[in-house]
């Protein structure tokens, strides 16, 4: 019962709606991986599953802090394993659906715990690889981590600097961080993913945040706003939410408003493609394509494989409370 399935998937690509239909043909029960979706107040910009779907199918994950809360990766794959552990004593399988590439691998890989950093370090790496590129910093970070510099692109600058920052932080090599971390317990993890021509989606995003509108987003986000939280904090920066906010202070108008949100939830699916183009073993979708999923999970969840150990189905310990976590 060590298994799992991730539908993964850009904004608007129907992974909801999938789940619910897989759910509902096999013992499976529905874990949120959508990073927006974990705060209470938004649910319309999230597009989170409505109460009547979550009655429907066990949901879990979802509504689990307020805005003013940030909540982390590690957090995050704590509360997951608990889920995971919970539904396989259920004879379940959980399924995970959601848009956010860190969090599936957070569950799937695990966490580098390191001792906290100096956030100022990592903000000025990001102002030299701006000024001077990234790949002069990857040579730099051939110097000091080249284990590390093998595996990266020279043009990755969220990694890159990842890298130089916990090498300056630590004096250790983020490689070496790596290798003494406890390998992640063995899971089996069957991913799907819709694909989409790009222009179908472009129209999919477009219909539904005009949808979001009909349903109440302006005045969700009013509430937000009117709630007096930090316009700087994660939750509120979210594709959607952020683009809203200047037009509900009277900076711009509606509909440009709707334009500049409309093209960063485009510009937001052209990241999560390029990180799913990473993912190893990945089975991508046709378009509607629920028959090719059933035809890809029936055998996935009749397979046999060997029980795992007791420990591993256990949620992990995060460690000590001074440690940071990254995932690389």
């Amino acid at each position: 019962m060590h298994k799992l399935i991730f539908l993964m998937g850009p904004t608007a690509s129907g992974k909801s709606a999938l789940a619910l239909s897989l759910a509902r043909q096999f013992p499976l029960e529905i874990v949120n991986a959508d990073s927006v979706q974990i705060y209470k107040g938004l649910d319309i910009g999230s597009a989170k599953p409505t109460l009547a779907e979550q009655q429907q199918i066990p949901h879990h994950l979802l509504d689990l802090t307020t805005p003013d809360q940030p909540y982390s990766a590690d957090r995050y794959r704590e509360a997951a394993w608990q889920v995971m552990a919970e539904c396989w004593q259920r004879q379940t399988i959980p399924l995970f659906v959601g848009g956010s590439g860190l969090y599936f691998r957070a569950v799937a890989q695990g966490l580098v715990l390191i001792p906290p950093m100096d956030p100022n370090i990592r903000r000025t790496i990001q102002e030299q690889g701006q000024q001077h590129g990234w790949p002069t910093l990857h040579r730099h970070l051939q110097q000091v981590d080249p284990t590390l510099a093998t595996r990266l692109s020279p043009n990755d600058g969220q990694r890159i600097s990842q890298g130089l920052a916990v090498y300056q932080a630590t004096g250790k090599p983020l490689s070496q961080w790596q290798q003494e971390q406890p390998p992640p317990p063995p899971l089996t993890i069957l991913k799907l993913a819709p694909l989409w021509p790009r222009e179908q989606l472009y129209s999919r995003i477009q219909h539904r945040f005009a949808l979001m509108l009909q349903q109440g987003l302006l005045e969700e986000a009013q509430q937000l706003l009117n709630a007096g939280y930090d316009l700087d904090l994660p939750a509120m920066k979210a594709v959607g939410y952020r683009q809203l906010f200047p037009y509900l202070t009277g900076a711009i108008s509606l509909p440009e408003a709707v334009e500049r949100a409309q093209r960063e939830s485009r510009r937001y699916a052209k990241r999560q493609m390029t990180w799913l183009r990473q993912e190893q073993d990945l089975h991508w979708l046709p378009p509607e394509g629920e028959q090719e999923a059933l035809a890809l999970v029936a055998p996935f969840l009749h397979s046999r494989q060997p029980q795992p150990d007791s420990d591993h189905t256990n949620p992990p310990d995060r460690g000590a409370g001074t440690q940071t976590s990254l995932l690389f």
